[in-house]
């Protein structure tokens, strides 16, 4: 096998593994029997299925990336190597975030009870507790409390991907699936460059990505969008390899390609706007009578409808929640499938079709192209000047948006900043890119962003025209509300789904574009490759000056240990009752998933005769009751104190204002307190 086949194949078998594995174990998990023999037998098959579909081309078909075969073999190891040393930095930094706080202790608690449950919804066992009681409560966040269950909030997607980690190596086994996956992003935007740009700028685009700090952080811990990115890219690899294919191999493709980038739907709800570009260019196909772009739509139609269906059968108190911003979207997909097809209607009329090839022709070669490119310039001017003339905030409307609002006066306040809690600074987004890309590459993204409408609009590298406007659509929405508490480096999140890695391609167009037009000026091949590596290692300076302090640090440590030696202290009769709010929190869904005991939590109106009286109840019942909190004093009029977690760890640093650095303390104490019978 050649160098270039080599890189091609490799850089989309990541999605195709992970698309196999949705594939097969979300209709498990709708069963309720997402167990590991009859997942592991489906998918096998399955995978081996999707890898030859995917995989294969057509003899005497170049199958490099960017069409090239053979293909140079140092852009192929490099990028290798790049992945390879990405993955063992990741591994020994790894995070241990299993105490529920954010995102990425969530999804380990989601994902922990599927693999020892393997169905949905999480029972409340009020057996536990002598039956129901006015006093218990069994919601924490993330975990609703809905229709007599415990929902987990959140998509199925990442939970069910990280869960046959657990099974072969329990709880660290799931950890270590984010390095894995941040490697696979890397490796995955190395191919999307290759075949795009072209194999010898491979490394570059991998090192620049593996380099930046929203990177280096969601690979670090068990984030959303680390599989949503896998399928993006390799999703978007497969549609290129199409346009090298025909027949029965190109429909295959197409589909899988489509169903791939469906799929982010099951990983991330509002994947459903990133990929709403796909539907209109496969309309665009059908238009154009290629029979792949209806293999697209029917292959994003079953990957996106798997992902809304996971949505309102297993998460809908997530969906209810989220309805504010989920309706307009579903009101903007239901526009773009009625405007792609009226489209496809017009062009493939003899009469509307011909006048609209005419007016395409007109425009390219006219000066629209042009002025295109101009108004890209404009438009990134304009959220550079955004700050000066808008302060966005936002009125908190529930009482998570008032979490939100404390949480963020206390960063104020740390800072030394003016307080204002609905304070969203969304206004500084493009300048969050800048720290974390560097003005260099902001400005080598914008060239390259003006010149790629400039040629698709003359009619010209019909292969950009789907990842360009993918990137274009979701950045533009990104930059103008990015949606997310804006502590860093947590927001930086929002960016690595796709604005980041998008830029960096529109950068390393750019610099392939100049780097032919010094070629074309006459200097020698040696003088060429100088100015690139030049070129690219001071593009990497302003990236390494944010992420430096943060390569080699390591935060949230030590959980899994403590975790363990706090089930441990409960025993297996254990019920729990938490009295005490951010202990409730924390571990309510910890105690009930990873210790697999009955857990509540009481009310702000509970009293301590309430407590004992379900203390009562609780032995009634044949079952240990367990008082739980976070100091001595809240748990000792209960009975003895015994502390049985103790944590003193670091955690990231959070800025508003400017690009993160440095980590702050964590501490996390439990005590626990069993009362003695009356």
């Amino acid at each position: 096998m050649n160098a270039g086949r080599l890189l091609a194949r490799a850089t989309v078998a990541p999605a195709l593994l992970v698309a196999a594995w949705l594939a097969v174990s979300l209709p498990l998990l709708l069963a309720g029997v997402f167990h590991p023999v009859p997942a592991v037998a489906l998918f096998v098959p399955v995978a081996a299925l999707l890898l030859w579909a995917g995989l294969r081309s057509r003899p005497g078909r170049p199958h490099a990336p960017g069409g090239a075969d053979p293909s140079p073999r140092w852009p192929v190891w490099t990028v290798f190597a790049i992945t390879a040393a990405f993955l063992v930095l990741q591994v020994v930094m790894c995070a241990e975030q299993i105490v529920v706080r954010r995102d990425p202790a969530s999804y380990v608690q989601f994902a922990t009870w599927l693999a020892e449950h393997g169905s949905l919804p999480i029972p409340m066992r009020e057996a536990a507790f002598g039956g129901p009681d006015a006093a218990l409560h069994f919601q924490s966040p993330a975990f609703y409390q809905h229709d007599g269950a415990v929902v987990p909030q959140f998509m199925a997607g990442l939970p069910l991907v990280l869960a046959p980690a657990g099974w072969i190596g329990g709880t660290h086994g799931m950890l270590l699936m984010a390095p894995l996956l941040g490697a696979c992003c890397v490796l995955s935007f190395a191919g999307v460059v290759a075949r795009l740009v072209g194999p010898r700028w491979a490394p570059a685009g991998a090192l620049l990505l593996a380099l930046t700090l929203p990177m280096l952080y969601v690979s670090r811990g068990t984030f959303s969008e680390l599989p949503a990115l896998v399928l993006l890219l390799g999703g978007l690899s497969l549609m290129d390899d199409v346009r090298r294919e025909d027949g029965r191999a190109a429909h295959a493709k197409a589909f899988l390609a489509g169903a791939v980038l469906g799929l982010i739907v099951l990983v991330r709800i509002d994947g459903l706007r990133d990929v709403l570009p796909v539907l209109a260019f496969a309309g665009l196909l059908i238009a154009h009578r290629r029979p792949a772009g209806y293999w697209t739509a029917a292959g994003l139609v079953l990957g996106a409808g798997a992902g809304l269906t996971e949505g309102a059968v297993l998460s809908r108190p997530y969906l209810s929640y989220l309805g504010s911003s989920l309706k307009p979207l579903l009101a903007i997909t239901a526009a773009v499938i009625v405007a792609t097809a009226v489209t496809v209607v017009l062009l493939r009329h003899p009469r509307t079709g011909t006048w609209l090839r005419r007016t395409g022709a007109s425009v390219a070669r006219g000066r629209v192209p042009g002025a295109a490119a101009v108004l890209t310039v404009v438009v990134v001017a304009g959220f550079a000047v955004r700050p000066f003339v808008q302060t966005v905030r936002r009125v908190p409307a529930t009482k998570d948006d008032e979490m939100n609002v404390r949480f963020i006066e206390t960063i104020q306040r740390i800072q030394h900043l003016p307080v204002d809690g609905t304070r969203q600074y969304s206004e500084l987004s493009l300048y969050w890119v800048v720290w974390y890309i560097g003005l260099p590459a902001l400005l080598f993204a914008t060239l390259g962003a003006a010149l790629l409408v400039r040629r698709l609009l003359r009619g010209r590298s019909p292969e950009w025209l789907l990842p360009y406007a993918m990137i274009v659509w979701t950045t533009a929405q990104v930059l103008i509300r990015p949606g997310i508490t804006p502590d860093h480096p947590w927001a930086s999140r929002r960016l690595i789904g796709l604005v980041i890695p998008g830029l960096l391609l529109f950068t390393v167009f750019a610099c392939a574009w100049t780097v032919k037009r010094v070629r074309r000026l006459g200097y020698g091949p040696e003088v060429v490759r100088a100015g690139t590596v030049t070129g690219v290692a001071l593009m990497l300076v302003p990236v390494l000056i944010t992420s430096g302090g943060f390569l080699v640090t390591r935060t949230e440590q030590h959980e899994v240990a403590a975790v363990d030696g706090l089930c441990r202290e409960l025993g297996p009769r254990a019920s729990v009752v938490m009295v005490e709010q951010s202990t409730a929190d924390r571990f309510l869904q910890v105690v009930r998933g990873m210790c697999g005991l009955p857990a509540a939590r009481t009310g702000g109106a509970t009293t301590p005769g309430d407590v004992q009286r379900v203390a009562g109840k609780v032995r009634a019942a044949g079952r240990s009751p367990v008082i739980m909190a976070a100091t001595r004093e809240q748990v000792a009029r209960y009975g003895p104190p015994r502390r049985v977690l103790h944590v003193r760890t670091r955690q990231d640093g959070r800025t508003l204002t400017e690009p993160p650095g440095g980590t702050w303390g964590l501490s996390m104490d439990v005590w626990i307190a069993e009362p003695a019978r009356p």
